[in-house]
């Protein structure tokens, strides 16, 4: 038998298998067999050593031919085979859009975030800017630029995580206004901003105590500044928050970095100011710490202490919502319970 009728038996013979064929395993089983290393179309190839010099080129091109002939049904048989195989695929994947859906859980935006956010929307309705700055801080920013220079013993009030000598995790988020005030330019008005974000101090975490939580702070500085303005903002503060019903009154205290200093009370909003267990029957309940920014503080920042004043207070956002929403233990917030935190969802 010649090479040339070898070549045609072989095409004939793989034309057939093709056709016959009813699996992409089995069609690339016979591409394997045929036109592998160790196929028929690789002996016939080699037999062409055999052939004069006259004969191998119109062999070769002759078994090209055949070879580009079985390659293009494998192809073909290939496109058909996927197409046939995607189709079954489909039909056994139907969905039935006429069954019942089921209901996906839906998240809940954290009782921290929405107090947050509510504090931040009381404060933009005012005027003021929200500025962010950097958890990890300089001892410089942290304490000295808040009249707490080093050996004071107001340190001793704030237990700190250090992370070398000059550089801790931020106590609180007033060095955000020390930054924020040797930058500001008062030709173009005065400073108004809180600054919101997590602070950390080395504390035992307990039902009243974190080792980290969230402080909101906020600073005004301009020119005839007073306790009166900073009496009358936290009230608009309270009353959004708390009710309008509710009444503030500001206490003496003492803060380095105002003079002078306040802790400032909300009236009860359980029993009205009667007395009762949630505000230990003194119908008072302690919420934040503020006061005049101290002259030092100005001076530090390059601002003139004898033409600007300013007011400054703050307030933690977990006391907030324990107060709002009667929680008594602050761990509740950080152990992620879904029980606990889908209590408070947001009514659209």
């Amino acid at each position: 038998m010649t090479l040339k009728k070898q070549l045609e038996d072989l095409r004939d013979r793989a034309i057939k298998n093709i056709d016959s064929t009813l699996t992409l395993n089995d069609l690339n089983q016979i591409r394997v067999e045929i036109l592998g290393k160790k196929g028929p179309m690789t002996e016939v190839l080699r037999g062409m050593k055999d052939l004069s010099a006259s004969e191998r080129p119109v062999v070769g091109s002759y078994a090209n031919e055949i070879r580009d002939v079985i390659t293009e049904k494998i192809e073909k048989k290939k496109i058909f085979l996927e197409a046939v195989k995607l189709n079954q695929t489909l039909k056994e994947e139907k969905i039935d859009v006429t069954l019942s859906g089921k209901k996906v859980p839906q998240g809940v935006r954290h009782v921290l975030s929405q107090t947050l956010n509510e504090i931040e929307d009381i404060f933009l309705g005012m005027g003021y800017e929200i500025i962010e700055g950097y958890e990890v801080e300089k001892d410089y920013y942290n304490f000295e630029r808040m009249n707490i220079p080093k050996e004071h013993p107001a340190r001793d009030m704030q237990d700190t995580f250090y992370i070398t000598d000059d550089v801790l995790l931020r106590t609180h988020t007033s060095p955000v206004q020390a930054r924020t005030m040797e930058v500001h330019d008062f030709s173009r008005g005065p400073l108004r901003m809180i600054s919101p974000g997590k602070v950390f101090r080395r504390d035992t975490d307990d039902a009243t105590h974190s080792h980290q939580f969230n402080q909101v702070e906020g600073l005004v500085v301009d020119k005839g500044i007073t306790m009166g303005d900073l009496k009358g903002t936290l009230e608009v503060m309270v009353k959004k928050m708390f009710g309008q019903e509710r009444k503030i009154r500001l206490r003496p205290s003492y803060f380095p970095f105002t003079e002078p200093s306040v802790e400032v009370d909300v009236s009860c909003f359980k029993c009205g100011g009667t007395g009762c267990n949630v505000c230990k029957h003194t119908g008072w309940i302690e919420i934040l710490g503020a006061g005049m920014v101290h002259p030092n503080v100005l001076e530090m920042s390059g601002i003139d202490s004898n033409e600007y004043s300013g007011f400054a207070f703050g307030l933690g956002a977990e006391r907030v919502a324990m107060l709002r929403y009667g929680i008594n233990d602050i761990r509740h917030f950080y152990q992620n319970d879904f029980r606990f935190l889908e209590q408070f969802k947001i009514k659209e």
